[in-house]
């Protein structure tokens, strides 16, 4: 048993780490909850003609839910950004988990020049980026039709951006293109802790590459792709700048995802109650991808 001094100190300490959250607590609460408690005050009301003369809005509840959810064109959009979403997420981590593989397995020289020409990916500026592939996929004068044509495959003056099937290829290409580099340096952070005498011991119990692989490497390095499987999900499906500059060059019918369709709304039709409900939806679609992996790391921690 300890002293009562002692029991009190012991007490102490352990509200210390909470204290040290409430700074970071406040701050994201006034940061994220005056424009979350907008969004909902919004997507309750009514906004037109009258409210731009100063009148105020008119309360309709949750008629602009079902006005949004009974149109067909949301759930295209959903259907097509759920699809969207998810095909980049898989294929982002399938090509990080790759590359973080084989800079696991390269020497150091090839090493560093892997993670130079990955940091550059990273570091280019969203629109920077986005402008580069466009100059690259122009149907005139574009080097990836020039490549093609030089391949024997006609592709001569093929417009990628004409079609949505062209444009959300392309876009899926940037996407992947600026989303590689993150899951590669976390996954290769997580595979410098496997421990070398473990992977050298299954391989003397003639373990194969692909069994060391499934049984020893991802079951120590699942954190992190948890965490960096969920925030390619939710970047993914809250994809903006690349799918609205594709659209500025040429913008098919019916090629909107969630973010270039809130937008079209709110800024472009002056819908902002509209608008504010289809932002809700997007934040419950992400606490529903978000729940998965809140409820494993409770399963692990208890």
């Amino acid at each position: 048993m300890f002293p009562p001094q002692a029991r009190q100190v012991t007490r102490r300490f352990k509200k210390t780490p909470y204290l040290l959250l409430v700074p970071a607590v406040v701050m994201l609460l006034i940061a994220m909850g005056y424009p979350l408690i907008w969004q909902l005050w919004a997507s309750t009301m009514k906004f037109g003609l009258a409210q731009q003369f100063g009148a105020p809005p008119e309360f309709v509840g949750l008629a602009n839910y079902i006005a949004a959810f009974t149109n067909p064109t949301t759930w295209g959009v959903v259907i097509r950004s759920l699809v969207f979403c998810l095909v980049n997420a898989i294929l982002t981590m399938l090509i990080g988990v790759g590359l973080a593989q084989l800079m696991n397995a390269v020497g150091k020289t090839i090493r560093l020049v892997m993670q130079i020409a990955l940091l550059l990916a990273w570091a280019t500026p969203v629109v920077a980026a986005v402008t580069i592939w466009i100059w690259l996929f122009d149907w005139r004068r574009g080097v990836i039709n020039y490549l093609l044509n030089g391949l024997g495959f006609d592709f001569v003056n093929h417009n990628w951006l004409g079609t949505n099937l062209g444009l959300y290829l392309v876009a899926t290409i940037i996407v992947v293109w600026m989303s590689v580099p993150f899951v590669a340096f976390s996954v290769f952070a997580g595979l410098t802790q496997v421990s070398g005498e473990v992977m050298e011991a299954a391989n003397l119990d003639g373990a194969g590459a692909v069994r060391r692989f499934t049984a020893i490497i991802l079951p120590m390095i699942k954190p992190v792709l948890m965490i960096v499987g969920l925030l390619q999900i939710i970047w993914d499906l809250r994809v903006f700048t690349q799918i609205r500059m594709l659209q500025d060059v040429q913008m098919p019918l019916d090629s909107d995802l969630l973010g270039t369709y809130v937008y079209r709304l709110g800024v472009g039709s002056g819908d902002f109650s509209m608008a504010s409900a289809l932002s809700i939806f997007i934040l419950l679609v992400t606490i529903a991808f978000s729940i998965g992996y809140v409820l494993q790391i409770v399963k692990e921690d208890s």
